[in-house]
């Protein structure tokens, strides 16, 4: 008999409501969202679905207007901006679409600069990061700056500065948007390898080609969820298996 993985995010009716003048926008109007531990998981929709708020609040950058946010057993839902701040940097790691790296500094020290907020030494930073980037291939490009790299390789460094806190997810904003199909195909299989290896992994993407790598895949339109399925291809191959 298969055991089930612990829940590590679960939402109740999760609202995010905004005013705009005279006008009430609800970018997401009522979600329920269970996500068990090394869950491989794609949100997809539409411009204007709410999946985008969504992953704001999942990764902790914003609070909903309405309803329940709980992340590895603490109920994020009505921390404080520090407290939320705090939550970010030990539990998500975070990967998007524009690297998000810091120009005059090399790989390692953007890899390692997470924990310098954790308040580890010098020495354990740059062991700690010097592993993780080799385990995204990079062990040759440490003290490369990001002009340095191609747009694969800086990617790579996202990833690597994502895993660098041992997050308990890693949150993933259209991780291939500004990259070639051939990088692309590279950069997914990354995060195969880190599904692989225990990491629960959330995908925000629009493309079906990218979505088809994760194991289920949550659509959301005008803020609801429209449907939440297991990827059938991985489905097939988990019952050849059995």
């Amino acid at each position: 008999m298969k055991v089930e993985s612990r829940i590590i995010i679960r939402t109740e009716n999760l609202k995010k409501i905004y005013k705009m003048g005279n006008m009430t926008v609800k970018a997401l109007d009522g979600v329920d969202v269970v996500i068990r531990q090394n869950e491989y998981v794609a949100l997809m929709g539409p411009s204007g679905s709410g999946k985008s708020t969504l992953m704001n609040l999942l990764g902790c950058l914003d609070t909903p207007t309405v309803g329940k946010y709980v992340l590895n057993d603490h109920d994020v839902s009505r921390m404080s901006d520090s407290e939320l701040a705090e939550i970010r940097n030990k539990q998500i790691g975070f990967v998007f679409q524009t690297f998000n790296l810091l120009p005059r500094l090399s790989a390692l020290d953007n890899v390692a600069l997470p924990l310098v907020y954790g308040g580890v030494s010098r020495s354990g930073r740059k062991e700690r990061a010097m592993e993780v980037l080799h385990q995204v291939g990079l062990g040759d490009r440490m003290d490369h700056k990001p002009n340095e790299l191609s747009g694969g390789q800086r990617q790579r460094v996202a990833i690597a500065r994502a895993l660098v806190s041992n997050p308990s997810i890693i949150l993933a904003d259209e991780p291939t948007g500004n990259l070639d199909s051939k990088t692309s195909i590279e950069i997914m299989e990354i995060f195969e390898k880190l599904h692989n290896d225990g990491n629960t992994i959330i995908i925000v993407t629009h493309e079906n080609e990218i979505s088809e790598h994760a194991h289920r895949i949550i659509r959301l339109r005008d803020g609801v969820v429209e449907t939440d399925v297991m990827n059938q291809s991985v489905k097939k191959l988990l019952t050849l298996q059995e």
